[in-house]
């Protein structure tokens, strides 16, 4: 009877921080609701204020079209795509020069240092346009580069300054006598990190990791000034086109968000299942 009481006694925190959880989003999401909804009737009051015609009915296919039974994506699928592929390279990128970064500033090597450091302050204390040019109308013909490698170098080192940085914590941040057992056993450094300190490290970075990641999404739009055929470059143009300004920046900003909001779901599904490796 005592085991059993002992058992009900350790379930019931579980329960109540999983009801807490629960309670928690649910008000996060009643929250978002409440705010999306006064944004939508002050555009539409905005809009009324304005005599703005309201033109939904043209948005569907600018994502796709049906012609002799065949589907033809729209321009708003292409740029999505774009964006995509923009974003998904630059994130390989800006991880690795991440990660070479940090080790190359926790190396023993001073050039190693005072290359890293000098990449970090340069990087992080100027703007990202400002980058952006000098790659596209400096770097980019020295180098033979199109529109679109310029775009995913410059947002790979600028995100990539911000990402070591990031790693560089969470290597600290693992216990020192992970380091000590790892070397009293005889493991090459190469074995000790991958085996030992980076898989270790991995809750630590991945947090603030996957909002750097998103950031890179949102800061993607800015190569629209190069004129890469993403997402926000096609908002751009169907404005031009069409007047339609509420419509498609609305259409554009949902699609931002949901990108944003199914990355960061699907790397905090990730992060329960290390969590559960754990125990």
């Amino acid at each position: 009877m005592v085991a059993t009481d002992q058992t009900l006694t350790r379930e019931r925190p579980k329960a109540t921080i999983s009801l807490s959880q629960t309670a928690r989003t649910s008000l996060q999401v009643f929250q978002a609701i409440i705010i999306f909804s006064i944004l939508a009737w002050v555009s539409y009051r905005g809009a009324q204020a304005m005599e703005y015609n309201w033109q939904w009915y043209r948005i569907p296919r600018f994502f796709y079209r049906v012609i002799d039974g065949e589907i033809i994506w729209g321009p708003l699928v292409m740029g999505f795509i774009e964006t995509l592929r923009l974003a998904g390279v630059s994130i390989i990128f800006a991880v690795l020069i991440g990660f070479v970064t940090a080790f190359a500033r926790l190396s023993n090597s001073f050039a190693g240092k005072w290359i890293a450091t000098f990449y970090l302050e340069a990087i992080r204390n100027t703007p990202l346009l400002v980058q952006l040019f000098l790659f596209y109308f400096v770097l980019a013909p020295i180098f033979g580069m199109d529109r679109f490698w310029a775009g995913v170098l410059c947002l790979s080192f600028f995100e990539g300054s911000f990402a070591s940085e990031i790693i560089r914590g969470g290597i600290i941040g693992v216990p020192r006598d992970q380091y000590e057992a790892s070397d009293a056993i005889g493991l090459t450094p190469y074995d000790k990190y991958t085996k030992i300190i980076i898989p270790q490290s991995m809750p630590l970075i991945l947090p603030p990791l996957t909002g750097l990641i998103i950031s890179l999404i949102k800061h993607s739009a800015i190569v629209s000034v190069i004129a890469v055929s993403e997402l926000t470059t096609v908002g751009m143009n169907l404005i031009s086109e069409t007047f339609m300004a509420f419509e498609i920046w609305f259409i554009v900003a949902g699609i931002y968000l949901a990108l944003t909001v199914t990355l960061s779901a699907g790397v905090s599904l990730f992060e329960r299942q290390l969590e559960k490796g754990k125990h």
